[in-house]
């Protein structure tokens, strides 16, 4: 025989090729579902950066449009007639007659503050405006000091609520008397006898409104300010009845007037005027009491002392012997305190210390036993306490202004 081995035919395995092309074709078919589902996400982060910029442009155009508009002008209604509407344009003061829809002239009334535009024809009506330094003097949360936070004033906490809370707890009271409740409490006394406290306290036991204010609050610097916030303070409370207003510090604007003709004088002035006004002026007052305090009694006008204003002008003394040492039990009520603490001895240490006198001896009390690494307050703590703040409160003649 004559074969040899290059004329062996190998059988051709057809299977196998095709498995090897099912393969192939898989896999491409892996990368193109890979490719694909990352164009997909591509395409809905472009979709979502193409939704982005058409709300950027929406905006730039709606600004765009708003800009090119022309400005509105802040009138107030004079006059409501058959013929149209007087208004007041606010800056030059000068009064138009204007047309008005009917569905605008109901809800307009004089005095209300409307947009004009430069025809002067009135585009809609304006919220009642307030001063928005009168709306953030309301107080939203209680202070947490009450009456029994306070010591050696039941004569004038007693005078206090009568003045403030019985008229809003038990009106019916007054109307049954045949009078009409008091309508202003003035507090004057000594830096640091409880004045604030009191009204604190006072703030902490009604329900009713309560809105706080320096004095210095009120003084500005551009002419009508401080008056224009006087007027606003009082409209927030007539708006949020019944409610408290306490003016600290009042001589700041109440001091008595002179022949000053500085223009700073004359706006404290003007201010004092709008106060007076808002005390007892022609506008009800309605629910709003009345609280100030002030340790310059002397300086006070005597316009805004007269009955109607201020119907109860109360003195807060510094603390007798009593209430020394009632106040010195309250400030140490939390604290730890050695059993030979005589309070009624410390009483009588200090024996010309106001209510924040006792509280400052108190607290540096407490130092005193903290520097000695010490959990116990002692007797010598106070002692050494009360020589620290007498050594403070010493002029420069070396006459003592806090004890006696």
């Amino acid at each position: 025989m004559s074969d040899t081995a290059d004329d062996v035919e190998f059988p051709y395995d057809e299977t196998a090729s095709r498995q090897e092309k099912i393969e192939s074709l898989q896999e491409r078919l892996g990368v193109i579902e890979s490719q694909n589902e990352e164009m997909r996400d591509k395409l809905l982060d472009a979709n979502a950066e193409n939704n982005k910029y058409k709300q950027k442009l929406e905006r730039l155009t709606h600004e765009n449009k708003k800009l090119k508009q022309s400005p509105l002008f802040v009138a107030t209604v004079q006059e409501i007639t058959p013929d149209g509407v007087v208004i007041k344009q606010h800056g030059n003061n000068q009064e138009a007659l204007t047309e008005v829809t009917d569905e605008l002239r109901e809800k307009i009334e004089p005095d209300s503050r409307v947009a004009v535009n430069n025809s002067l024809s009135i585009v809609k009506r304006l919220d009642d405006e307030t001063d928005v330094r009168a709306r953030v003097m309301q107080v939203d949360h209680s202070p947490d000091v009450t009456y029994a936070d306070i010591g050696g004033l039941d004569e004038q906490m007693q005078e206090v609520r009568e003045t403030v809370e019985m008229p809003l707890d038990r009106p019916e009271m007054f109307g049954q008397v045949g009078i009409n409740p008091p309508s202003g409490v003035l507090l004057h006394g000594p830096p640091g006898t409880g004045k604030t406290m009191l009204a604190k306290a006072v703030a902490n036991q009604t329900d009713a409104s309560f809105i706080k204010m320096a004095g210095s609050e009120l003084v500005h610097k551009f002419i009508g300010e401080g008056a224009k916030l006087v007027r606003d303070l009082f409209e927030v409370a007539r708006e949020n009845e019944p409610a408290v207003i306490f003016i600290d510090e009042i001589d700041a604007i109440a001091s008595k007037r002179t022949d000053s003709k500085t223009s700073g004088d004359a706006e404290v002035q003007r201010t004092m005027m709008q106060l007076l006004s808002e005390m007892d002026g022609f506008d009800e007052r309605g629910e709003v009491r009345l609280i100030a305090a002030t340790n310059r009694f002397d300086m006070l006008d005597e316009a805004i002392l007269r009955p109607g204003r201020f119907d109860r002008l109360i003195e807060v003394p510094k603390p007798n012997n009593e209430g020394r040492e009632l106040i010195f039990q309250i400030h140490t009520r939390d604290m730890n305190v050695a059993d030979d603490v005589d309070f009624a001895e410390l009483a009588e240490l200090a024996g010309d210390a106001s209510g924040a006198d006792i509280k400052a001896v108190c607290t540096e009390a407490g130092m005193f036993a903290i520097r000695d690494d010490r959990t116990e307050i002692a007797r010598d703590d106070f002692v050494d306490a009360w020589e620290k703040i007498q050594l403070e409160s010493t002029d420069d003649t070396g006459n003592s202004l806090a004890f006696a």
